[in-house]
């Protein structure tokens, strides 16, 4: 009877150590905390100037590392400009800002040709698109045409002049500013170009401790707010490889079943007219890996989908009439199929 005790205690710590080592070897598969180190030194840079955005500061870093566009919707004087300004500086690569006007051209973006006398040849000049990261204030101020501009560099990351094509260089991120209030001489945007932002991050006014903190921050500047002591902390090589990472960040088939429910849920949604397309869910998909990453996790959480879903999905839904006029948002749709759908375990 006790070698057979024995024999158990045996079988039993052969497995639980067994368990161990397994359990030791998946925490282990992939070492995400040099990536998580370094865009947490970028988050901390941007907090010295910006403060009381932290969660739109991290999205805003989400966003970068997955090659995708921010739409920032605020009203003015909250720090939309200087956020993107602020996120540029903090990423070692080239910068332009584009100031968005009724009458600004397609040309006055992607560039022109112009005669060169001396070669007797045209030769195109690039505009301030060819940079790295491109602020854009108040993209709902160009006409339609103008917008139609951003369409293929938005999405393929080159641009086609005169039957010739032309590449962006990595990275290269669109920051669009626009202001809610204001929408006299603006111009909507379309669905199809909003669909090409990765996440659309809604700014507010911040609370009376924050607005506190910044005037004591600020108290004896004078003139503009400057960047010079604002380090640039990762270049393109350093996006590159914590993009190779994400590659294998693991996630399981019932997390991407939730992505899809989720957009399935949108499609068929009583309060919505037009529903997410499969971009928005490989937005989820891909957004969730990074902000594991950031976690310091090699693996995604269903929170790491609840997070980011709203910010991805709100520019990409439309709603009904009479949704709109009993006064709903986006944001309620969101937060009511989040609630009805069963969380993976």
């Amino acid at each position: 009877m006790d070698e057979l005790n024995t024999s158990e205690e045996s079988n039993v710590q052969e497995s639980n150590l067994e368990s161990a080592n397994l359990t030791v070897q998946f925490r282990n598969r992939i070492d995400v905390r040099p990536a998580q180190e370094k865009l947490k030194e970028v988050l901390d840079e941007c907090q010295k100037v910006i403060l009381g955005q932290d969660e739109l500061l991290e999205l805003m870093i989400v966003c970068i590392i997955c090659d995708g566009h921010i739409l920032l919707e605020g009203v003015p004087g909250i720090a939309k400009t200087l956020s993107a300004r602020t996120m540029a500086k903090a990423i070692k690569t080239e910068f332009a800002r584009i100031q968005f006007t009724p009458d600004l051209l397609p040309s006055d973006i992607i560039g022109t040709s112009i005669y060169d006398m001396k070669l007797s040849e045209f030769e195109f000049k690039q505009g301030p698109i060819f940079s790295n990261v491109i602020l854009i204030d108040e993209i709902n101020r160009a006409p339609a045409k103008t917008q139609a501009a951003l369409f293929e560099v938005m999405e393929e990351k080159q641009i086609s002049f005169d039957g010739k094509e032309y590449q962006m260089e990595h990275p290269f991120i669109v920051i669009a500013t626009q202001n809610p209030i204001e929408q006299e001489g603006t111009y909507r945007l379309p669905e199809a170009q909003l669909d090409r932002f990765l996440m659309k991050l809604n700014l507010s006014y911040p609370s009376r401790d924050t607005e506190l903190d910044i005037l004591k921050q600020y108290k004896n500047q004078v003139g503009k707010i400057t960047l010079d002591h604002v380090r640039s902390l990762i270049n393109s090589d350093d996006i590159k490889n914590i993009q190779k990472i994400l590659a294998e960040i693991y996630m399981e088939d019932q997390l991407l079943g939730y992505i899809a429910d989720i957009t399935q849920e949108t499609r068929n949604h009583s309060k919505l007219y037009l529903g997410a397309s499969p971009r928005a869910s490989l937005a989820m998909m891909r957004t969730s890996k990074v902000v594991a990453v950031m976690q310091g996790r090699d693996f995604v959480i269903p929170d790491d989908i609840q997070y980011v879903c709203p910010y991805v999905l709100n520019h990409r839904l439309i709603l009904s009439p009479d949704a709109e006029m009993e006064g709903a948002t986006t944001f309620q749709v969101i937060e009511d199929i989040l609630s009805s759908l069963e969380v993976p375990r």
